[in-house]
Formats: structure tokens, sequence, C-alpha cells
């Protein structure tokens, strides 16, 4: 090959990579934090362990474990920071996000208009509220229409309690059927308790905690139907704070694209509730 054609093809090769090169850095550059946390390189974040298989502790280990905790764990490798975790209650974590004991939450709450009013979401997964009972209950309870009439127990302090009330109000009472009668509990453990114990028919939790109990116990508890509302769920900022919330994010896309979210779905059995993109305040 003459020389002006060899020095030809390298200058060409050094054209495409001098094009290629800067789309692949820009691609990982580095997810702009708030100045406070990129400094600090922590980030404070409050969890609730009490709910699988979002989070939960390991029994034999009383290790965190669940899919917030993996999700939460590979976000921070992206921002290049380290977790500092807070456990809470349910309740205590809107409190704590406001008050600035924790930079946002990362435990599984409903992305809902009136919680907006205080914070702002990161939305990671669909969810809904699902109807369940134990095999040895389920005579009868072939639908959701079969709880009119029936008793059904839920934690008071979520979004399912009144979601349970307003869809008995709606097809039962309205079709002049009995209404179901919502128990409101102290949590999901307390709902699951309620209902293996005999003093309700039914019980309503998310669909990611269903599934788990159903993968845990097999042939024990039996979902009734589809969820009876479709939620999703996010990572809980403050709506002061919109600088972490974006970093967040960006990080949680990043996870998308490199297949890294789907895998940690699968690796928890979720992966029926995955989303396909990442969206800020999308609740309904």
């Amino acid at each position: 090959m003459p020389p002006f054609l060899s020095r030809l093809g390298l200058a060409g090769a050094l054209l495409v990579l001098a094009h290629v090169a800067p789309a692949a850095a820009e691609s990982q550059a580095p997810i702009p934090l708030p100045e406070a946390i990129r400094s600090a390189g922590v980030i404070r974040v409050g969890i609730e362990a009490t709910y699988p298989p979002m989070a939960y502790k390991d029994p034999a280990t009383n290790e965190r474990r669940g899919l917030n905790v993996d999700l939460v764990t590979a976000i921070a490798k992206e921002l290049n920071v380290t977790i500092q975790w807070e456990e809470m209650t349910f309740e205590q974590l809107i409190t704590g996000i406001n008050a600035g004991r924790v930079d946002f939450s990362g435990s599984s709450m409903t992305d809902l208009p009136a919680r907006r009013e205080k914070l702002s979401f990161v939305d990671y997964i669909a969810t809904g509220p699902q109807i369940f009972t134990t095999s040895r209950q389920s005579g009868g309870i072939a639908t959701p229409l079969d709880m009119c009439g029936k008793t059904i127990a839920t934690p008071r302090t979520t979004n399912y309690f009144p979601t349970a009330q307003a869809w008995s109000e709606t097809h039962c009472v309205a079709a002049g059927r009995p209404p179901m009668q919502v128990i409101g509990t102290a949590g999901a453990a307390a709902s699951r308790a309620d209902l293996q114990q005999g003093r309700a028919n039914a019980a309503l939790l998310g669909a990611e905690y269903v599934a788990y109990l159903r993968q845990q116990d097999p042939g024990t508890f039996v979902a009734i139907g589809a969820p009876i509302a479709r939620n999703l769920s996010g990572l809980a900022f403050p709506r002061s704070n919109p600088g972490l919330r974006d970093a967040v994010a960006a990080a949680l896309k990043r996870l998308v694209a490199n297949g890294t979210y789907l895998a940690l779905l699968k690796k928890h059995g979720l992966e029926a509730q995955a989303l396909t993109e990442i969206t800020i305040d999308a609740g309904q």
C-alpha cells in the first residue's frame, strides 16, 4: 500500500476516534450533585426495613436486604457517594425528610398528589393494592367483587386504607351489594396476622409484598384478581432539594440503560412491575 494511503487510513481512524471518544466520555460524565453532598461524599437515606421484598432484615444475619436496598446501593455507586442508612418507621419517613434528618427516603412510598404538597418523587416501580387471602379461606372468594360483605385488613397509615374504602363504595355499595368491611391495622405484618388468624377474610397490601409472600410460602396465599388500582412507587425527596432528586433520577436512568435496574427487579421476582421510563412526580 502506498505510504500516503496508510497515512490517510490512520488519519481517518483518528478522526473517527476523535468523534466517538467525547460521546462515550460524556455518557459516563459525573452526575452533578448538590455541593454539600458532593463535598461530604455521603447521602443519608431513611429506610423502613420491615417490608419485604423491598426492604427487610435477613432473620439469619439481621442484614438489610431487598430491592430498595440493592437499588439505592447501585444509585450511590453511580453518584460516587457512600450511604448512611437511617432506620425509621414509615410514619417517621415523611417528617424525617422535611426536618432534614435524612436526604431522601429509600423505602417504597406511593407517589400521590396529596403527598406532593411536601415531597417530590423519583418513580421507579409500578405497584398497586392487591387483595389476597389464604388457600383455606379462599372458598367463595374468586374475584374482588366477592369481598363485598366480607372483612379485609390493611395498614391504616398507608393509602391502601382509603383506597379500599373508596373501592367498596364504588363496587359494592353503589351496586347494591353490602360494603366491604375495612379493618385498619398497624402495618403489613399485622394485616397478614389478622388474615392468618381468621380476624379478616382477606388482606390488602402492595402487589410486590403479596408476590413475596407467595414465593416464600407456596400454596399458602392466593391473590384475588388483579390489583384494584395502579400506582407508582417512588423514592421521596424534600421539594426544597430538586438537585439531589434530579441526580438520583439521572443515576436510575443509567441503571435502566445498562440493564442493572431490570436485573435487580428480576433478582427479587418483581420484573412484571418494571417501568420502561424513570419519571418524576408522575403518580396519579
